[in-house]
């Protein structure tokens, strides 16, 4: 089969990458703030609602729930249709969340929006990285690694200022309202600038099986992680009745993947080991990521007594590690094509970060938590990006968008995962320090007069206190209480991120591809180009450079139909499709 240019979809200039990468920039823009605008705002959120602790983990786990079970969805659909159609769904998902999340009057209706915000967070998160492997290869991708770290940073680090600044002066329900006109902005520049190559139309058949039992089998493992201990006892009858009905779930979910004809997460995958161990490190990234910069907040506003907005300022060292290693390491690993000695050096900082974190106390001078923080972005930054580059990277372009998704998913189930457990962990904890500390508290009650009873009513109330606003007795105790009980879970964290040292050091150290999804889709399929003066020897030249090499080796091959020169087919035979439909 011949193919003529208009086929070849040339390489676009640097011009059109940033046009096509506006509208994309945006919704990233978007979705990042959805999940951090009230960061530093839960605390006052959770209390003006009459929300407990169990409440205020579930605002963040809900959301990070949602997005867990929807990114391999989001990554399924990529591979099978219109991935800019995708994105704009994902968007007015959003907005529509947003927009009714402001009107809250109860911690559970604000958790149900939240829930409907982590299913538009999915599919941003899944197809952004998708839509940049279209358009961008992976060695050129470090170019631009920069854009995205902005971004990052700006809706990571801002979303916190932004939220505090309106919660302190306007109304904490402005946080919800404040990305919707970005939001709709992104939606209709991505209509006018993104401009993506089309997707082959072909027959296959939803996996709906894969889906619900996936969905139902992590949600009731992470529910049960987050209220074990407070709700119900771990070792009780409902919490064996939880985790059995997890694992019978994920295993009839293994079975359905292993005989559908369109798998939602091609178990073949686990196969290649770039796959394998890029999930393990993804895992134990996410409760570093999502988890501490989620308690992070906590502490400084129940621990250093912050407002909401300083708290969004004294998390910044955090986000400018990332910001500033992740960008300096993308140039490095753009110039070079070197990643993983980058990779390596960051998961060593992130186990030395939360090591230095799990030292801290309430009246530690700042600059040393602020070193730590520095320390751990840097590291998390120096992996959580490149988990997606090195899996893009070496598995078959036609599982591309499948691949992409199952990183970002089990990165955002280990950071599900560890704000439920570390969450739950949290809710223990502070009860049995007060406990300890009974005596001490009483003392500095009496100490108050007439302001006891109320002081010790708010105290008894079940919803998190102003710490802010209790007297400095009471307040001393608290802060100290608390931060020491958000240090231990740092501690907790630091023993688990070992495992992406392990696995990082395991990963091949493959070179990066300097061609597009769509050129290495081409030569994965056989379509090359017969070049009219040089006949055979210029198409042979072509499906030669196709053939990986090294440790490309250990990524999925194409079929075997389609590559024999001048044979008149490029059918690509799937699994359970021999018709190549």
């Amino acid at each position: 089969m011949t193919t003529t240019p208009a086929d070849q979809n040339p390489r676009m200039s640097h011009r059109e990458v940033l046009q096509s990468l506006t509208g994309l920039l945006m919704g990233m823009f978007v979705s990042i703030l959805a999940g951090t605008v009230v960061a530093s705002s839960l605390p006052v959120i959770v209390a003006d609602l009459h929300g407990s602790q169990t409440a205020y983990t579930w605002v963040v786990t809900a959301t990070l729930l949602a997005t867990t079970v929807s990114t391999p969805i989001w990554g399924k659909f990529a591979d099978l249709g219109n991935r800019k159609l995708l994105l704009q769904i994902a968007l007015m998902m959003f907005v529509l969340a947003s927009a009714a999340a402001g009107f809250a009057q109860d911690t559970n209706f604000l958790i149900a929006m939240r829930i409907i915000q982590g299913l538009a967070g999915g599919g941003m998160g899944a197809l952004s990285q998708i839509v940049m492997a279209d358009i961008l290869s992976p060695r050129e991708r470090g170019k631009y690694m920069g854009l995205f770290g902005a971004v990052m940073a700006v809706g990571t680090v801002g979303g916190p200022l932004i939220g505090g600044f309106i919660t302190d002066t306007i109304n904490w329900r402005w946080n919800f309202f404040v990305a919707l006109p970005v939001a709709i902005v992104a939606v209709i520049m991505i209509q006018r600038t993104l401009h993506l190559p089309a997707v082959t139309k072909r027959s296959f058949k939803i996996d709906y099986w894969g889906m619900i039992l996936l969905s139902a089998g992590v949600s009731l493992l992470l529910i049960w992680m987050s209220l074990g201990g407070s709700e119900f006892e771990w070792a009780s009858l409902t919490s064996y009745l939880m985790v059995a009905g997890s694992v019978l779930l994920l295993a009839a979910f293994v079975l359905v993947e292993l005989r559908a004809e369109e798998p939602l997460l091609n178990l073949t995958l686990f196969r290649n080991r770039t796959f394998t161990f890029a999930v393990i490190a993804s895992l134990a990234v996410g409760v570093s990521m999502f988890g501490t910069s989620v308690f992070l907040s906590q502490y400084m506003i129940m621990a250093r007594g912050a407002s909401a907005m300083q708290a969004g300022l004294m998390t910044f060292p955090m986000m400018a590690g990332l910001l500033v290693i992740s960008t300096g390491a993308g140039w490095l690993i753009s110039r070079y094509g070197k990643w993983k000695a980058l990779v390596v050096s960051g998961s060593i900082l992130q186990v030395i970060g939360l090591f230095l974190l799990g030292s801290i106390h309430y009246d530690t001078p700042f600059v040393l938590v602020a070193t730590y923080m520095f320390i751990l972005g840097a590291g998390v930054g120096l992996v959580m990006q490149n988990m997606v580059l090195v899996v893009q990277n070496s598995v078959a372009q036609r599982e591309l968008g499948v691949a992409s998704s199952a990183v970002n998913f089990f990165r955002t189930l280990g950071g599900t995962a560890g704000t439920a457990g570390l969450g739950a962990l949290l809710a223990v904890s502070i009860p049995n320090m007060l406990e300890d500390r009974k005596n001490e508290l009483m003392q500095a009650l009496a100490s108050l007069g007439d302001k006891a009873a109320e002081v010790g009513a708010a105290l008894n109330s079940g919803s998190l206190p102003e710490i802010s606003s209790l007297p400095e007795p009471v307040r001393v105790i608290l802060e100290s209480t608390y931060g020491d009980a958000v240090a231990q879970l740092f501690a907790v964290a630091a023993p688990i991120s070992i495992i992406t040292v392990i696995a990082v050091l395991l990963l091949p150290n493959q070179s990066l591809s300097t061609q597009t999804r769509t050129e290495r889709m081409r030569d994965e399929q056989g379509l090359v180009e017969v070049d009219p003066e040089h006949g055979l020897a210029a198409a042979a030249v072509t499906t030669e450079a196709a053939q990986p090499t090294g440790d490309a080796a250990d990524a999925p091959q194409a079929p075997e139909q389609g590559k024999t020169l001048g044979s008149g087919s490029t059918a690509q035979q799937r699994p359970g499709n021999p018709a190549g439909k």
